[in-house]
C-alpha cells in the first residue's frame, strides 16, 4: 500500500467527523473521494499531508513517498509565476545551482581539472533527471491550463482563480507518487478541464480526487471512496458505475432491514404468546417461560441492522416566476467593452426570449462575467445598446455569493433583511435548505462556499424572479444539491442565462449554447455536448 488510514478518529470544532475510518490507496490507483459538504473529505487530505493530526488511529505512508497536494487557494508565494513553478523541481534546481558554482570554479586554472570532472558527473545526473526539459515541461503544463500568459506575472497579484490554476500546475510538475486534488475543476475553464482529464488518464502515479464534477470523475478515476456517516465505502468503477452500485446496495440493505424487522416482530409476538400460555396454565408452565426467556436472549444477542437512509435530506428548492416577463427578455446590439488596451467584448449581439435557456461558455478571462454584468447594469458598455424587456425581474447568483454582506451579520438577520418575514418563518424557510437549529444564528463570515450558495438560493426562492442569471452556480455545491438545482431549473417557468463549466449542468439544463471567443459571441442550438464538436470544427 502507498497509504493506509486505520481506525482514524477526528473531531473538528466539537463535532465528530469520523471515529473508525479506514482507507487504503495503492500505487498507481485512481481514486475519487466523494461525500456531502462537511463530511470530512478535505480533512482526510490534511491528515495525509500532516497539516492536521488525527485524534486517534494510525496513518501509514510508505517510506520516501512524495505527496503533492493542491490547496484550494495557495497563498504566501513570492516572485513570478515562472519562478514559483520552477520551484517544483527541487532536486533539479539543486543540481543546476551546483553546475553554476562549478562553472565559476572552472574560470580558475588551478581548479579547472577537478571542477571539469565533477561538472561532467553533475551534468549527466541533471540531463538524466530531465533538467534540460524543465522549461519545456513548465511551458507545456502552463499552456494546457491556460496560464502561459501569466508566467512573468508576480504570483501575489494573481486572482484567486489564477492562483488555484498556478497551484495545480505546480503540483502536476512535481510528478509525486500520490496526487491529492481538492476540487481541481472549480476554477478551470472547459478546455483546461478536458486537458487535465487527459493528463491524469496518462499519469503513472496514484491520484486521489475530491470532486463534485460527475463528468470529470467518470473520465479520471477507476474507484470511488464514498465518505458517509464517518465511514468510507469503496466501489470499483467510475462515478456512473458507483451511483448504480450504491443504489443497488441501498435497496439490498433495505430489503435485509425489512426482513429482519419482520423476524423481530414475529419473535416478539411469539414471546408474548408463550408468556401468556405459561401464565394461563394451572400451575404456571415453567417450560413455556423458559422458552420465552431463551427467545428474549436470542433477540438481545441479534445484531440489529440500521435502517438505510434511502432518501437523505436535501434542500427543497422550488423556483417560481410569480409574474412572467415580456416576450423579449434581453436584447444586446453591437455591445463593446474595453479594459485598458484590451478589447474584452468587441461586437456582442444577443436576443434572449421568454423561457429560453442559454449557456455561455469560453476560456477564463474571455469576458463571460463582464457580459453578464453589462446585462444586469452593473457595468456600462462602452458602446452599443442594452435592453431588458418589460416586467423583467432578475436574480443574480454570482460565483462568490454574499461577498457584499457584513461578515459579522447573523445568517437569519441577513435573510430577513431581504425577505420580510418573522424569525419563526425565517427559521422554517431556512430549514428547507438544510440550515437547522442554531446553525441559522452563525455569522455570514463563517459560512462555507456551499452554505453561502444555499442561502442565496433560499432568498431567490422567495423573491419571485423571472430571469435567472447564473455565474458558476455549482462550484461549491455537493452532488445532492447540484441535483436539486438541476431539477429546480427544469421546473422554473422563467428565463435562464448561465455561465458554467459543469458539463452535467450544461447538458441537462441548457438547450442553447453560446461560445465567447475573441470578444465575439457565437450562438448554437443544442447543449454543450451536442455543439462542442461543431464549434471545434468551425474554429479549425
Amino acid at each position: 500500500m502507498l497509504i493506509t488510514l486505520k481506525c482514524v478518529k477526528k473531531i473538528m470544532g466539537g463535532n465528530l467527523l469520523f471515529d473508525n475510518l479506514n482507507l487504503e490507496v495503492k500505487p498507481g490507483e485512481k481514486l475519487g473521494l466523494v461525500g456531502r459538504n462537511g463530511s470530512g473529505k478535505s480533512t482526510i487530505f490534511k491528515i495525509l499531508t500532516g497539516l492536521e493530526a488525527c485524534d486517534d488511529g494510525q496513518v501509514f505512508i510508505r517510506k520516501q513517498t512524495k505527496i503533492g497536494y493542491l490547496e484550494q487557494l495557495p497563498e504566501g508565494r513570492y516572485g513570478t509565476v515562472q519562478q514559483y513553478l520552477a520551484g517544483a523541481f527541487h532536486e533539479l534546481a539543486a543540481l543546476q545551482k551546483k553546475m553554476q558554482s562549478l562553472e565559476e570554479q572552472m574560470l580558475d586554472p588551478k581548479k579547472l581539472e577537478k571542477a571539469l570532472r565533477v561538472y561532467g558527473e553533475v551534468q549527466t545526473l541533471f540531463a538524466e533527471a530531465g533538467g534540460y526539459e524543465m522549461d519545456a515541461q513548465i511551458a507545456r503544463t502552463a499552456n494546457g491550463l491556460h496560464i502561459g500568459h501569466l508566467l512573468e506575472e508576480p504570483f501575489e497579484k494573481l486572482s484567486g482563480g489564477e492562483k488555484t490554476k498556478v497551484g495545480l500546475a505546480y503540483v502536476l510538475l512535481q510528478q509525486p507518487d500520490l496526487l491529492l486534488l481538492d476540487e481541481p475543476t472549480n476554477h478551470l475553464d472547459l478546455a483546461a478541464i478536458e486537458w487535465l482529464e487527459k493528463f491524469l488518464a496518462n499519469y503513472n502515479g496514484a491520484v486521489c480526487v475530491i470532486s463534485h464534477d460527475q463528468y470529470f470523475l467518470d473520465a479520471t478515476v477507476s474507484k470511488i471512496a464514498n465518505l458517509e456517516d464517518g465511514e468510507v465505502t469503496i466501489y470499483t468503477g467510475n462515478f456512473t458505475s458507483y451511483l448504480k452500485q450504491k443504489e443497488a446496495k441501498l435497496l439490498q440493505e433495505f430489503e435485509a432491514y425489512k426482513e429482519q424487522q419482520k423476524k423481530i416482530k414475529k419473535m416478539k409476538e411469539t414471546i408474548k404468546r408463550l408468556k401468556l400460555w405459561a401464565n394461563q396454565a394451572n400451575p404456571p408452565n415453567e417450560g413455556l417461560h423458559k422458552r420465552a426467556r431463551n427467545m428474549e436472549r436470542a433477540l438481545e444477542r441479534m445484531e440489529k441492522l440500521d435502517r438505510p437512509n434511502i432518501d437523505p435530506a436535501k434542500m427543497k428548492l422550488q423556483l417560481a416566476a410569480d409574474n412572467r416577463s415580456g416576450e423579449d427578455v434581453i436584447r444586446l446590439e453591437s455591445v463593446r467593452k474595453r479594459f485598458g488596451t484590451r478589447d474584452i467584448l468587441r461586437d456582442i449581439s444577443l436576443h434572449l426570449r421568454y423561457k429560453e435557456r442559454l449557456a455561455i461558455v469560453g476560456d477564463n478571462g474571455s469576458g463571460k462575467s463582464t457580459l453578464i454584468k453589462i446585462v444586469l447594469g452593473d457595468i456600462a458598455a462602452d458602446c452599443g445598446s442594452v435592453h431588458l424587456g418589460s416586467a423583467v425581474r432578475a436574480g443574480y447568483l454570482p460565483q462568490h455569493p454574499l461577498e457584499e454582506a457584513d461578515a459579522d451579520m447573523r445568517m437569519i438577520d441577513y435573510f430577513r433583511s431581504v425577505i420580510s418575514v418573522t424569525e419563526a418563518d425565517a427559521r422554517h424557510m431556512l430549514a428547507a435548505f438544510m440550515f437547522y437549529g442554531y446553525a441559522v444564528f452563525q455569522p455570514i463570515g463563517r459560512l462555507s462556499g456551499g452554505e453561502r450558495m444555499r442561502l442565496k438560493l433560499a432568498i431567490f426562492m422567495h423573491e419571485g424572479i423571472n430571469l435567472l442569471v447564473l455565474d458558476e452556480p455549482t462550484n461549491h455545491l455537493d452532488l445532492e444539491s447540484r441535483e436539486v438545482l438541476e431539477e429546480a431549473l427544469e421546473r422554473f417557468n422563467g428565463t435562464v442565462i448561465g455561465i458554467s463549466h459543469d458539463r452535467h449542468l450544461l447538458n441537462a439544463c441548457f438547450p442553447h449554447t453560446a461560445y465567447l471567443e475573441d470578444g465575439v459571441l457565437h450562438r448554437h442550438i443544442g447543449t454543450y455536448e451536442q455543439t462542442k464538436h461543431h464549434w471545434k470544427a468551425v474554429k479549425q
